[in-house]
């Protein structure tokens, strides 16, 4: 048997070879959507371009987007130096001015006072809000191209925050709450629902939304606690185009649902569902509850995207 040859990877200390220029280079680079997919991947949300060197005041953040499905707005300040007091600074600004709900700051290395600092600002500001430290890396195998490397360093514990505030929630509010973190829980134990979607934070609130790659449309996953149902599908919020075309489509999804599809087409939202009689306030349900709506989650992205 012959030896198998491997290539050696190195690492590219110097960003600069690559990006000479923070604004001009790494941030026109990083605003590319192939390039914030990435980001997203690391940071774990999905990330939707709005607006580089986007306007604060009389200053300006790098790079200024929004959490698909959701609206969340995010801030993006990068440097390809180590971390200062300066760039912490400005990232509490920018993130005022734009009432962000997500910071990123990308870094070429994170000294431990500003991770520290990070670590702080997750513990000490509510649910709302989330800091993200992350570490950019340059990598190539012998003489390949350059590849990036986002390390995620600090990020916020969104669990644990929510937790500081559910004494002041209702009893509804509560089991919403606890029922969703429970989804991630089990939804993030099951390799086949991951490798479609990437999960949301939890909330205080019946309703919990999985991107399918688009603003146009997604799929929404609800809670009745009063008719003792649940329900999954697509929601489409404006475009009747989209909403005609699935519809045309209905035999499909009632095929691979088991039917029981319903269409719903009010005057701006749309949405195409199935539901499930089932009481979520029987905790002793949420195994057979969370595992419909992972399984119909699937079964509407098969067939959007097959007819798109």
């Amino acid at each position: 048997m012959k030896n198998m040859v491997l290539g050696k990877m190195k690492r590219i200390t110097d960003l600069r070879t690559v990006w000479p220029h923070e604004a001009n280079d790494f941030t026109k680079w990083l605003a590319e959507e192939a390039n914030l997919e990435e980001l997203g991947n690391a940071v774990g949300i999905d990330i939707d371009y709005e607006e580089r060197e986007s306007s604060v005041g009389s200053f300006s953040v790098d790079l200024f987007a929004t959490e698909s499905g959701t609206g969340r707005k995010i801030i993006i300040e990068n440097q390809l130096e180590d971390t200062n007091h300066d760039h912490l600074g400005k990232l509490i600004t920018y993130a005022s001015g734009k009432g962000a709900e997500v910071v990123i700051w990308i870094v070429k290395r994170a000294r431990d006072e500003h991770r520290q600092a990070i670590e702080w600002l997750n513990q000490h500001t509510d649910s709302n809000l989330g800091f993200f430290l992350v570490e950019i890396e340059l990598w190539q195998i012998e003489d390949s191209l350059p590849a990036p490397k986002f390390n995620v360093v600090e990020r916020p514990n969104d669990w644990a925050k929510t937790m500081k505030n559910i004494n002041g929630l209702s009893d509804t509010e509560r089991l919403e709450l606890e029922f969703w973190q429970t989804f991630n829980d089990q939804a993030a134990a099951t390799p086949v629902f991951m490798k479609e979607f990437r999960l949301r934070k939890p909330q205080t609130q019946n309703w919990y939304d999985l991107s399918l790659g688009t603003s146009v449309y997604h799929i929404s996953l609800n809670l009745n606690t009063q008719k003792k149902k649940i329900d999954a599908g697509i929601y489409i919020p404006s475009d009747k185009d989209v909403f005609r075309l699935f519809q045309e489509h209905k035999a499909e999804f009632d095929a691979i649902c088991g039917g029981g599809v319903e269409l719903r087409n009010a005057s701006k939202a749309s949405r195409i569902l199935t539901y499930k009689s089932i009481d979520v306030k029987d905790r002793a349900k949420w195994d057979e509850a969370i595992g419909w709506l992972m399984e119909m989650s699937l079964k509407f992205k098969q067939v959007a995207k097959n007819i798109q």
